[in-house]
């Protein structure tokens, strides 16, 4: 990776976070302060989106510590998968929250379930990125494992030499 590209990423991460600790901020001062007016139920609303911002930081975290790594040379690594793992369940997690925004959100729609089922379907789709994931890091597995294979050689190599 580029210095360039690094360096990007890494603006984009930093604003993201900050961005997702305003949010968290702003919630939970709501909590304390703003009463429902019966339209939705803001609290458990609140709640998840306070958890959803914790899922959303443990991925950025975990990209921001896997972009170190790639930029040390040291990605093809057993500790890499740590944060791949911590990319993983962060995006789990992220899908069982918006399962959880979809079943509060249901009664509100029994006129229309239509929007219910849609936001099902994308619900699957977090969970579907989750397992995109998931293939990536059986690749990472895949690669540590050539990575060791090719260091053994040489060494052999090196002993003939």
């Amino acid at each position: 990776m580029g210095k360039v590209t690094v360096r990007a990423l890494r603006a984009v991460l930093t604003v993201v976070l900050t961005g997702t600790v305003f949010v968290q901020a702003s919630m939970v001062w709501a909590l304390g302060h703003d009463p429902e007016d019966g339209s939705l139920p803001l609290t458990p609303m609140r709640v998840i989106t306070i958890l959803g911002m914790v899922s959303a930081q443990v991925a950025l975290v975990c990209v921001w510590r896997l972009v170190t790594m790639v930029r040390r040379g040291t990605v093809f690594s057993p500790a890499a998968f740590r944060y791949v793992d911590g990319v993983i369940w962060a995006i789990v997690a992220a899908a069982l929250l918006w399962f959880a925004v979809t079943a509060v959100n249901a009664p509100g729609q029994r006129e229309d379930p239509g929007v219910t089922v849609i936001m099902g379907g994308i619900g699957l789709a977090i969970l579907g990125v989750a397992l995109i994931v998931l293939v990536l890091r059986m690749l990472l597995t895949q690669a540590v494992a050539r990575d060791g294979e090719a260091a053994q050689m040489r060494a052999e190599l090196d002993e003939v030499i």
